[in-house]
């Protein structure tokens, strides 16, 4: 079956999207308390990116908004391609995603490109067995294995002796891990529509024909375990848990039973910027969500815990805080404070003061309204950087952002 594919953008309002039919805006109108907002009365993205797929069988890919170097990605490849790459970088998906492969997919609509990856993982744990299990096992054998039962020997073999009743342990692939795969199996089957990956969950079937479905796929998700001889299953059942369930970054989790794998770009953006400047620099120790401290007591007892997004350390001291904000900030407009919300500037002033930080930053994704980082100053000289971080080029971006910390703090010593 051949799925209708719309693309929008972040915000976008999807009556503007021809793609889509009367009957995909009608259902999607249905799960728009869940995933997605309203917009002056019409049904509108949010700031989550990711697939939904309608009831009657429509896919919904969300792009983040992303100002590229150049206008031309009328194909969507580009934008694929970065928030594909931002995706690899969290904290929560730690799936297999090569960066090797990151091109080839990008070429696909996002939903084949996922079901793409887990089809490989998939078929790499097939090749190198499937995990399995000791289960402890009754029966009426030809020859005697683990202990016997002698009452039940008795029992069943009072006049014919050619069988003795035992108990023994079997290795066995019916687990729960195992049973989850399986299943995940039938939910996909309408949805992967490249010849190579039809071939390919085809014999994937084939390998897994010894293994039930899950009778109950709650249960068996919350008993599943992976043990240390299989850690390789680890990020496969991570995207298991996307397909079955929606697990995705998002806390979603409704009504909505078709496949929808949905992630807020505030945290994939965090992740991503995270992961940059421990790969691109080596001046700073880089920490997320720590050092946790409390900004204030009542009596013996410590309250508003501060967790900053990212934290640089120089040794066991935070010299910068970083802030990560994915909205859009506008430099070219009237408006002094630029779409830069107060309530980040007060975060961030409380951050540099409790940390005893040499300069705050916030950052945001760059665009066309926001090229350069602008610098403002607290009233006691801290310095508050707030920084357009390029998702085309992290390097730079990074080194970029190193030196303007750098130069504020310098200025202050000066």
């Amino acid at each position: 079956m051949k799925h209708r594919v719309a693309v929008v953008r972040e915000h976008e309002n999807l009556k503007t999207n021809t793609e889509l039919s009367k009957t995909d805006l009608r259902e999607l109108e249905r799960i728009a308390l869940e995933v997605l907002k309203q917009k002056d009365g019409d049904v509108a993205a949010s700031n989550y990116v990711g697939v939904i797929t309608t009831p009657s069988g429509s896919i919904l890919e969300i792009l983040p908004k992303i100002d590229l170097s150049t206008s031309d990605d009328a194909n969507h490849t580009r934008t694929r391609e970065l928030f594909l790459q931002m995706l690899r970088c969290s904290r929560h998906f730690s799936k297999e995603l090569p960066e090797s492969r990151i091109r080839e997919l990008r070429n696909f609509p996002m939903l084949a490109a996922f079901i793409h990856q887990l089809l490989v993982s998939l078929q790499t744990i097939a090749h190198n067995g499937l995990a399995r299990k000791y289960v402890a096992t009754t029966g009426n054998l030809t020859h005697i294995r683990g202990k016997v039962l002698f009452d039940q020997d008795l029992k069943a073999n009072l006049v014919n002796r050619s069988r003795t009743y035992c108990e023994y342990d079997e290795l066995r692939v019916n687990r729960p891990v195992n049973r989850l795969i399986a299943t995940t199996f039938d939910r996909l089957q309408s949805y992967v529509e490249l010849d190579r990956d039809q071939r390919l969950l085809r014999e994937l079937q084939v390998l897994y024909a010894h293994v039930p479905r899950s009778k109950d796929v709650v249960a068996d998700w919350n008993v599943h375990h992976v043990d240390r001889m299989m850690t390789h299953y680890t990020a496969v059942m991570e995207w298991i848990g996307l397909f079955l369930f929606n697990y995705g970054l998002a806390t979603f989790s409704g009504k909505h039973s078709n496949i929808s794998l949905l992630f807020p770009m505030e945290q994939v953006f965090e992740d991503f910027v995270a992961k940059c400047f421990s790969r691109f620099q080596r001046h700073y120790r880089v920490r997320m969500q720590a050092p946790q401290e409390y900004f204030a007591k009542r009596g013996n007892e410590k309250s508003f815990q501060l967790k900053p997004d990212i934290s640089l350390l120089d040794g066991d001291n935070v010299r910068f805080i970083l802030d990560t904000k994915w909205k859009h900030v506008d430099t070219t407009s009237d408006d002094k404070k630029h779409n830069i919300s107060r309530s980040d500037v007060y975060q961030l002033y409380v951050y540099g003061k409790r940390y005893g930080c040499r300069a705050v930053a916030l950052v945001y994704p760059k665009s066309y309204q926001f090229p350069e980082s602008i610098t403002y100053r607290f009233f006691d000289g801290l310095p508050l950087i707030c920084f357009p971080f390029d998702v085309e080029n992290p390097k730079s971006s990074v080194a970029e952002l190193i030196e303007v910390l750098h130069l504020q703090t310098n200025a202050i010593a000066a």
